[in-house]
């Protein structure tokens, strides 16, 4: 029964909640990144570079069966092994413009933090054992 109660108040903490909501929001949000990576900057990226399509960059490291296309997916569906290191540059690309998006976006919010005034912090308390010293300094002074 205590494990039940202790897993129930971990699963309703709010930073569980906004954990699972920034998991969820950051799938879709790879999903866009995958699109504007594989759509839009990967065909100007392969353009600069002689009109490459990275996905098509390879190396086979086993013998295909015979008649078999000398394609990735047709390699991977045969079941060969390929070391596929263009799908890694595209992969790596998809990174560095993901995390180069977030980095703006924390530094946005960084800057709108900065820009609330926080409120003064009240003066803590005067210890107990001082306002006595004080009380007894000054019943000394009369």
């Amino acid at each position: 029964m205590g494990m039940m109660k202790e897993f129930k108040e971990f699963a309703v903490k709010g930073n569980v909640i906004d954990l699972a909501v920034g998991v969820i929001i950051g799938g879709a949000f790879g999903k866009i990144v995958d699109s504007v990576v594989g759509d839009l900057i990967m065909p100007i990226v392969g353009l600069v570079f002689g009109k490459i399509d990275f996905s098509s960059w390879f190396i086979v490291l086993g013998t295909p069966p015979a008649g078999t296309a000398m394609n990735l997916a047709d390699l991977k569906k045969a079941g060969v092994p390929v070391l596929a290191y263009g799908n890694f540059i595209t992969v790596a690309v998809n990174f560095i413009i993901l995390a180069f998006i977030i980095f703006m976006m924390v530094k946005q919010i960084n800057r709108l933090k900065r820009t609330e005034e926080a409120a003064p912090a009240a003066p803590a308390p005067t210890p107990e054992d001082i306002v006595l010293l004080r009380e007894i300094r000054d019943s000394l002074k009369k």
